[in-house]
């Protein structure tokens, strides 16, 4: 019996033991549990950090800024001389996710651009007397808490951005463009036109390319500069092409965060149809065609309020619209440039329009799009349609001087140009 009782005694020691040991180990794994939530949230999102910087992550030591959606904080030499041929920088912030309609707080992200090269610069407090002009937005960081790398963002060097226009528009579109958003993005712009114009050639820095296209609104003359913009984008380097016309006025921060929401590795067809409905055409019978008249249907993005095509999707048109196809596909569907380019992405490769409302052309009323809303758009145009005009309601310049309200859109959005007068600047 006394050895029984010496058995029970072991095996209920050894019980207790057991238990003991597991119950310290469930422990010990929870107290590391709780620590690696408490790192992650403090330390896992991209922007916030427990380094100084040193591990190759930018340290933001902007002070925070209060005020409207847009704020412009100049140093004394910021505005002078941004159309005079000065040294120009604008800042423009890249958002990581919605972009906030309110104030910029203490989560505001700046990058700056630099007066050389137009590119993105680390985060930072602007160096006294360096005469950058800033450009904050309220940006929602959310941390991360997983190990998923952030995609790459779209940075302003990352585009190329064509203007169409011809040789008797250079004094009046042209100037206006050039004094205006061409500011904003003067590496990245280029303007292709259809004669030599030494005068625009200096002003823009070399970035007027003689298409050798025919004079005119005519459908051979558009394909065959919409043919030459798509080339002259292959041979880049750039991740994005973005097409405008000359009458339109391009707010190039809003642009590049709109494209920052999207990868350039995948096809995207970035743009705004003017029509309610798809186009229907009718397709003309061939040797090798077994359908009479086959009725095709699909969207395009109107050109006179821009669109913007990636680098991925451009390479699979590469084969079927480079070396002049392009022009060849306009002739035998015989439509303009902006339906011919429709047609071949949306019926031949298959890859629909994505719709982005920002983009505008003159084909809607421009007197709808509110002031307040102004900053959350791409791009503005305007016309003289039965002897009115089609604009922007904005305050600025008197009607004579300024009928397409263009000058006056650019100094309500940015009001430290030199252009811009100074009751506007005092705003």
């Amino acid at each position: 019996m006394r050895c029984l009782r010496k058995k029970m005694t072991l095996l209920y020691t050894a019980s207790y033991r057991y238990r003991r040991a597991l119950q310290t180990m469930a422990a010990g794994l929870f107290l590391i549990y709780i620590t690696l939530v408490l790192y992650q949230s403090v330390c896992g999102g991209a922007y916030s950090g427990c380094s100084d910087g040193s591990d190759g992550l930018a340290v933001d030591t902007t002070p925070p800024v209060t005020g409207g959606s847009v704020q412009q904080d100049w140093q004394s030499a910021g505005g002078s001389g941004m159309l005079n041929g000065g040294a120009a920088s604008v800042v423009i912030s890249k958002r990581d996710s919605v972009m906030a309609t309110g104030g910029v707080g203490a989560g505001a992200v700046v990058h700056r651009i630099g007066a050389s090269g137009n590119s993105l610069a680390q985060p930072g407090a602007t160096p006294a007397g360096s005469g950058q002009r800033t450009l904050a937005y309220d940006v929602h960081r959310v941390p991360a808490v997983t190990g998923t790398p952030k995609p790459p963002t779209t940075e302003l060097d990352d585009l190329l951005i064509s203007v169409k226009t011809t040789k008797s528009y250079h004094d009046t579109r042209l100037e206006m463009i050039t004094k205006t958003w061409y500011q904003l993005a003067k590496e990245q712009t280029w303007f292709f036109t259809d004669t030599d114009d030494a005068h625009y050639q200096k002003l823009t820095n070399n970035h007027m390319v003689n298409t050798n296209c025919s004079q005119g609104h005519f459908r051979k003359a558009l394909c065959c500069k919409m043919g030459k913009e798509f080339e002259f984008f292959l041979d880049s380097a750039k991740k994005w092409w973005c097409h405008f016309d000359d009458d339109n006025y391009v707010n190039v921060p809003r642009l590049v965060r709109m494209l920052d929401d999207y990868s350039p590795t995948q096809d995207w067809y970035l743009g705004k149809p003017s029509i309610s409905s798809p186009l229907e055409i009718f397709l003309d019978s061939t040797k090798s065609s077994t359908e009479v008249n086959k009725k095709v249907t699909f969207w395009f993005a109107t050109g006179g309020a821009g669109f913007c095509i990636s680098r991925a999707l451009a390479l699979k048109m590469m084969p079927i619209a480079a070396s002049g196809k392009f022009v060849a596909i306009g002739d035998n569907i015989r439509f303009p440039d902006d339906v011919t380019m429709g047609f071949l992405i949306e019926h031949i490769l298959k890859v629909p329009l994505t719709v982005i409302d920002a983009f505008h052309s003159h084909l809607e009323p421009m007197e709808f799009i509110r002031p307040e809303t102004f900053h959350d758009q791409v791009s503005f145009s305007y016309a003289r349609m039965r002897n009115e005009w089609n604009v922007v309601k904005v305050d600025g310049f008197d009607l004579k001087t300024d009928p397409q309200r263009i000058y006056s859109l650019h100094c309500y959005l940015y009001p430290f140009f030199s252009i811009c007068p100074k009751s506007i600047r005092r705003r």
